[in-house]
């Protein structure tokens, strides 16, 4: 199962695939895409856009796992974050991706344990999960290979279902 992890944003959307199989886990590429400060949010869409298809493209993912929005205070910056995450998921769903979501207490809970770990636990777990010769830059980065991994030990029952098809 190749699972294609993201952490959403409109500045900075980081992304991982990774491949789960017998509850090991594979690492295929890392990495984000970016958008400038400054460039306009319709343009920042249609870069985040293009950069989904091209992930997609390229490994070919069957399932995205995405990290459900968590905004308590900035409302502007949710919203802005909301219309890349919309791109995002609209990005997967073309491609005839299967989409699951996860909070942020999720994803931590299944990579580090506890719900409330701070990010350079979240780090240096997803570093040595996928055996990595460093931790992934930006912590974006780093995030969204946490939530594929998270797909990949909390999703056991829709990967049961896809193995037994």
């Amino acid at each position: 199962m190749i699972i294609l992890g993201i952490d959403p944003g409109y500045a900075i959307v980081g992304w991982g695939v990774i491949e789960y199989s017998g509850s090991k886990f594979r690492t295929l590429g890392y990495g984000s895409i970016q958008t400038p400060a400054g460039m306009p949010m319709i343009e920042r869409l249609e870069r985040i856009h293009i950069g989904m298809n091209e992930i997609i493209d390229k490994y070919k993912p069957e399932q995205m796992a995405v990290e459900e929005l968590f905004f308590n205070t900035n409302s502007k910056t949710a919203i802005v974050v909301a219309e890349a995450r919309g791109i995002i998921l609209l990005s997967a769903r073309l491609k005839g991706v299967e989409i699951a979501e996860y909070t942020p207490l999720q994803v931590k809970q299944a990579v580090v344990g506890y719900g409330r770990a701070e990010k350079k636990q979240v780090i240096t777990m997803v570093t040595s999960f996928l055996n990595l010769p460093a931790p992934p830059k930006p912590d974006d980065t780093a995030d969204a290979l946490a939530i594929a991994i998270c797909h990949g030990h909390s999703g056991a029952s829709k990967l049961a279902q896809y193995y037994n098809k």
